[in-house]
């Protein structure tokens, strides 16, 4: 079988994670690492490294499309880059798997499907919460009317002080980097939102502030490493105690200046970290959506309403109890038809089994994608088009109205 000689744009923790060891490890039979570009050699070669590979090394990607001519590139740069790459990938004759979000603006995602369709390449957005073994499960239940049609949903996303702070560390803390948490995070989101409902959202009401992190801080440094109230910071990190993240990114600061370990704190930040939504779908239903980055829990909880009954489902991924591993789903019907405890097991894996499977339907031949799970550049557009709407709304006021996508569009 010919394998797929694919490129790894972008060296940091997903890329040569997700993308890099995992992808080799599980799927070598079907793929082929044959080249690596990021702008910071030295991080490049770090990865390379840790990925375990010979492929060269590049710091141009027209000079690496050229040269090596690939059947796909995987793009897991910072978002706002990605509509140059994508397109450049495509227009060079090869398939795209590009990291959430696929871009950053409406205009970014128009020439990213525009590109697409005048080169008849394909491009993934890896959205790998539709292929967690809970998700699918609550797809399952919608599409077989087990609470009749769906008229609103609940639905509510708590990041840690770890991994929520985190974001605020890092280029995701800037619009002009990452369109906001709204976009970078949240199109996970609403792309779960837009496939459990199978309909386009129409209109979008949205508040954001920046009320914990950033000029909120009662104090700040230009990087944990060197703070000098690291002693008496919650928030301060050691990098040095992580020798994946300070191999990957400690020594190649010096080439960019980029630091894995930026203070939270920092006054430039411009990003909300507290965030609500109120979205109307094309089918009539109503969410209620929120994002908090500050919480002592990490997971969600999402509960779908209809006329027969409710969904409802709490996922903890992390918090200060146990809790076994695996999902409850309750399925309660209305007019005395009781309650259905469903338990979903958490399978091996990132994402609870999620970042296998997805893999699996994208690399594996003759995957039977019945619940319609991968996600093209359609949905890439839908997730990130409710973001760059709500940001807007929570910016200047009032409701945001979402175009529908033109039918040449409709994958």
């Amino acid at each position: 079988m010919t394998r797929i000689r694919y490129v790894l744009v972008g060296t940091g923790n997903r890329g040569t994670t997700m993308w890099g060891q995992g992808l080799l490890a599980g799927w070598s039979d079907y793929v082929e690492l044959v080249g690596i570009c990021d702008l910071n050699l030295m991080r490049a070669e770090r990865a390379r490294t840790m990925i375990g590979s010979g492929a060269p090394l590049f710091d141009d990607v027209d000079r690496m499309l050229a040269e090596l001519k690939p059947d796909l590139a995987i793009v897991c740069t910072p978002d706002a880059t990605h509509d140059d790459i994508i397109v450049k990938a495509l227009e060079a004759g090869a398939n795209v798997i590009s990291e959430k979000p696929m871009a950053t603006t409406k205009a970014k995602v128009e020439r990213i499907r525009d590109a697409e369709a005048r080169t008849g390449k394909r491009v993934d957005v890896s959205f790998n919460y539709r292929f967690s073994p809970t998700a699918a499960r609550i797809k399952e239940l919608i599409e077989e009317g087990a609470i009749g049609t769906v008229t609103s949903v609940d639905f509510h996303w708590y990041l840690d002080n770890q991994h929520g702070a985190d974001y605020f560390r890092r280029w995701h803390a800037f619009t002009e980097h990452s369109g906001s948490l709204f976009v970078h995070k949240a199109t996970h989101h609403f792309d779960l939102l837009n496939w459990f409902l199978d309909s386009d959202p129409e209109e979008v009401k949205g508040f954001g502030q920046l009320l914990h992190y950033g000029r909120q801080g009662p104090f700040r440094g230009p990087r944990c490493r060197t703070c000098e109230y690291a002693e008496v910071c919650d928030y301060h990190m050691d990098l040095g105690a992580d020798p994946f993240l300070d191999t990957l990114y400690e020594e190649p600061s010096a080439v960019d200046g980029y630091f894995r370990d930026a203070c939270v704190f920092r006054e430039e930040i411009d990003v909300p970290d507290t965030m609500t939504a109120s979205i109307r779908y094309r089918s009539g239903v109503q969410v209620s959506y929120s994002l908090n980055t500050y919480m002592p829990i990490e997971g969600h909880h999402i509960a779908f309403n209809g006329h027969k009954g409710r969904i409802e489902m709490r996922q903890y991924e992390k918090q200060p109890w146990s809790e076994p591993p695996a999902d409850e789903i309750l399925l309660v019907k209305s007019f005395g038809g009781g309650v259905e405890r469903i338990w979903v097991p958490h399978e091996p894996g990132g994402h609870y089994g999620g970042d296998n499977r997805m893999r699996d339907m994208i690399f594996k031949p003759g995957s039977n994608d019945r619940l319609r799970q991968r996600a093209g550049s359609r949905a890439g557009a839908m997730s990130v088009l409710v973001g760059v709407a709500a940001l807007q709304s929570s910016r200047a006021g009032g409701s945001v109205a979402i175009d529908p996508l033109p039918p040449e569009f409709v994958r």
